[in-house]
């Protein structure tokens, strides 16, 4: 009987069960590929105010540091594509901020994984992450074989695209491995050629400190008046280089009723955006990941796009 085959089985099993889109596993160990590409971007200032970015340089790079003994990453996908949008000519949200706060949802999943792995298999020793402490998720759900790390800096996968969360449980247990799939983005350059502020400078790397969710969610201060009439009508986030991702038309809605959104959301004009209250706010955007910026930087971020 092979064990490690075996708890990886049961893990992934009980992951579909509790929602997950996919799961797969590596092995914990120093991210060799991706220490010298981190250290670039960060000298480089690509992570523009997100001074969090240069915290725990170490720990972003290896999972052991993170967890005592930590052998195994296993990365989970879940999907948040919407089935409805907001209408045309509105001021947009990004799809994953339609519901609610994705920490939260996720964060609840984890802890019912955890718990089962350690009813089935025992004392397993790990912690579960929600893009909340220094773990590169991208690289490790790439790793596990759940997609390619593409030319917008997004995971893809071929057949449900990118519109998903990531996270991970890191543990002390040792497990069967997965191995990383190829690269499918080829010659296609739909995502660079569409980004409103040219932050793809090269293919796989994205400037930060010129993307439009940085600057309309991290960035405190006053957005620059150079990207003025530039960010197609994005209040908080942006989609752009994922909606013009061909893998992307594999997207299909999520089953999470946590993340469908409020009912006053879809329908509301520009002139609604405008003239928000922060009663409206409140109600609307209750529970959402919207509720980051407050209600005086998503007003700051529509006057900017008025």
């Amino acid at each position: 009987m092979n064990k490690k085959a075996d708890y990886s089985k049961l893990i992934k099993d009980e992951a579909k069960r509790l929602g997950f889109l996919s799961c797969g596993i590596s092995k914990a160990d120093f991210l060799e590929e991706e220490a010298p590409r981190l250290e670039t971007w960060l000298k480089k200032g690509m992570h523009g105010e997100m001074g969090y970015m240069e915290n725990h340089f170490d720990k972003r790079l290896d999972p052991r540091l993170l967890v005592d003994g930590a052998q195994s990453v296993i990365s989970l996908l879940l999907n948040y594509y919407p089935e409805k949008k907001q209408d045309e000519g509105s001021y947009k949200i990004s799809k994953y901020a339609y519901g609610q706060d994705y920490h939260h949802v996720i964060k609840s999943k984890l802890r019912q994984l955890q718990e089962f792995i350690s009813s089935e298999i025992g004392e397993v020793n790990g912690r579960a992450f929600v893009d909340s402490a220094p773990v590169l998720d991208k690289a490790w759900a790439a790793k596990s074989g759940l997609g390619w790390v593409g030319k917008n800096s997004n995971l893809i996968t071929q057949k449900v695209g990118s519109f998903y969360f990531i996270a991970e449980l890191i543990v002390d247990l040792e497990l069967a491995y997965d191995t990383p799939v190829t690269d499918h983005c080829g010659t296609c350059t739909a995502c660079i050629d569409a980004c409103p502020t040219q932050a793809i400078v090269e293919p796989y790397v994205v400037d930060g400190s010129k993307c439009i969710s940085y600057f309309t969610i991290e960035l405190k201060n006053e957005i620059p008046e150079d990207y003025r009439g530039k960010f197609d009508d994005w209040a908080f986030g942006c989609d752009v280089c994922q909606d013009v991702c061909p893998w992307n038309r594999f997207s299909k809605p999520h089953s999470e009723p946590l993340f469908d959104p409020h009912p006053d959301l879809l329908d509301m004009t520009r002139q609604d955006w405008e003239e928000i209250t922060e009663e409206v706010f409140r109600k609307v955007f209750k529970k959402s990941a919207v509720k980051r910026t407050k209600y005086t930087g998503l007003k700051r971020n529509i006057d900017f796009l008025k």
